[in-house]
């Protein structure tokens, strides 16, 4: 009996970590080479047999990217674009999401069912109409260009993930609202906002996170240095005849600690229940 309880209660444990642990280790391990990569001089990354840590740290790339004007503006450029796209999916999509998930009106099926077709379609089909699109309203290498382009991909998946969070509210919340002589706007900025916060928050994340990493229609829709995001940047270190490996490992870990650092500050928002109790029954 003893070893059949010991098989029922903690084999299944054990076997769960070793599984989460496997699963770290292999999640984690490419990050950890990328950092120490970084760390390395770019002849010892080609060293043979391959070594984790460098002979010599050194953080003679960091201080490359740093001191070039050219390599800063691409962070400038991935720090602007994605936060005015972050801000102006946020407001889009709460206001789209507060209709869908408490107004009844014509075509909302309908409305559904295209937005999340959207999400169905390879953004790569939609480059070269894009680039036609973006030439023909004179805004090509512009931030606008990219911009706009960029809340098309985030405004789906942002009003679908706001929607299914706000549809969890009870309604009785925006009732106490109107009863008190508000309107309907009042209740949504005043009250719904501010309980909605995880929702927020991880539609925030997404959004950013999107808009940072994308590559392939800011290499297309602009031409000039001084508007070319992080992804661009990394890809220019691939010359014709070298690779700056350490370069780009640098600027692959200065490029994640945006993204890492935003987590870390808004995980605890993450938490669902934050609405628990604020409707007495």
């Amino acid at each position: 009996m003893a070893k059949r309880s010991f098989k029922s209660s903690v084999l299944p444990t054990i076997l769960t970590y070793l599984g989460l642990a496997i699963g770290l280790v292999f999640s984690t391990f490419p990050i950890v080479w990328m950092f120490f990569s970084s760390l390395k001089s770019n002849t010892e990354i080609f060293a043979l047999p391959p070594r984790l840590l460098p002979d010599d740290f050194t953080v003679a790339a960091y201080l490359t990217i740093f001191n070039d004007p050219v390599k800063v503006r691409f962070f400038i450029n991935s720090y602007f674009v994605a936060g005015v796209v972050t801000a102006l999916t946020l407001i889009v999509a709460i206001v789209t999401a507060y209709g869908f998930s408490r107004y009844q009106f014509r075509f909302k099926n309908t409305l559904n069912i295209f937005i999340i077709s959207t999400q169905t379609v390879p953004p790569i089909t939609l480059l070269i109409p894009y680039f036609g699109m973006v030439v023909a309203f004179r805004i090509f290498d512009t931030y606008l260009a990219l911009i706009l382009t960029y809340m098309v991909f985030t405004l789906p998946y942002a009003i679908l993930l706001m929607t299914g969070y706000l549809n969890t509210l009870p309604k009785e919340l925006d009732e106490a609202v109107l009863v008190d002589g508000g309107s309907s706007w009042t209740a949504l900025w005043r009250v719904i906002v501010p309980v909605s916060i995880p929702g927020i928050v991880a539609t925030a994340v997404y959004t950013f996170l999107l808009a940072w990493n994308e590559f392939l229609f800011a290499l297309t829709l602009t031409k000039s240095m001084d508007l070319r995001t992080v992804p661009i940047g990394i890809q220019l270190l691939m010359g014709q005849h070298a690779f700056e490996w350490n370069e780009m490992m640098a600027m692959s870990v200065l490029g994640s600690l945006p993204l890492l650092v935003l987590y870390l500050v808004a995980q605890r928002y993450f938490l669902a229940g934050m609405t628990a109790g604020s409707v007495k029954s």
